[in-house]
């Protein structure tokens, strides 16, 4: 396959990292311990940053960013099988990439673990709706081609930031990218393993639904 595509996964992906990870250093450390003006500053910076990686890498690579996306996507039929396995890996290298650049970038140590606990039934179950949506919306926007799709993602996230217990990581790369970094957008690496389990499965319930209700639009027709 092209290499064009799989630099802009790295870089799209490292790129995202770096405003996760960082916009939640630069919020924890001007917040002055208000957890929730630090998570509101850090749910604008990413939602932000998305819309613009997805204008920017969208005509490129599609900028799916995300492994149950890709998979989605290609089990749609709206993105090309043997584009499964270098994005995924392009993911996963560029979000480890972009947590170490946001380290640099703060005078962090570059090589770390978070120790923020994230487990719990109701964390995986966030993820689980959090990823059910997305996907969801990722499918069906782009199978109307839906001029709006970048700008309802950057949205939804921000939203999801907030309406879920697990500020919605809603992403394996990200996850294992963020169990790399000790700090507030951190999660413990022995929590990473449920909270892509729940990802996985709300990506899959989201595939069937968009499944359901593309065949019965078929129908209907």
């Amino acid at each position: 396959m092209p290499v064009r595509p799989i630099v802009a996964e790295v870089l799209g992906t490292a790129l995202l990292l770096a405003t996760v990870v960082g916009s939640g250093i630069m919020a924890e450390r001007l917040s002055e311990g208000n957890v929730g003006v630090a998570l509101l500053a850090n749910a604008i910076a990413t939602g932000g940053g998305l819309y613009a990686l997805i204008t920017m890498f969208g005509p490129i690579s599609g900028a799916h960013f995300n492994p149950v996306v890709t998979l989605a996507l290609t089990g749609a039929g709206l993105s090309p099988r043997g584009h499964v396995l270098p994005f995924i890996a392009a993911q996963l290298v560029g979000g480890v990439l972009g947590v170490w650049l946001a380290h640099l970038m703060f005078d962090l140590t570059i090589l770390q673990t978070s120790t923020k606990a994230r487990a719990g039934i109701g964390q995986w179950a966030a993820e689980a709706t959090a990823t059910f949506g997305l996907v969801l919306l990722i499918l069906l926007g782009a199978r109307r081609q839906s001029p709006a799709l970048p700008a309802a993602v950057a949205v939804y996230i921000v939203g999801a930031y907030w309406f879920t217990a697990s500020t919605s990581f809603a992403n394996p790369a990200v996850t294992i990218a963020r169990a790399l970094s000790d700090t507030f957008a951190g999660i413990a690496p022995a929590h990473a393993p449920g909270f892509i389990a729940a990802q996985c499965l709300g990506a899959a319930l989201a595939f069937a639904v968009a499944r359901f209700i593309h065949e019965g639009g078929a129908d209907a027709r």
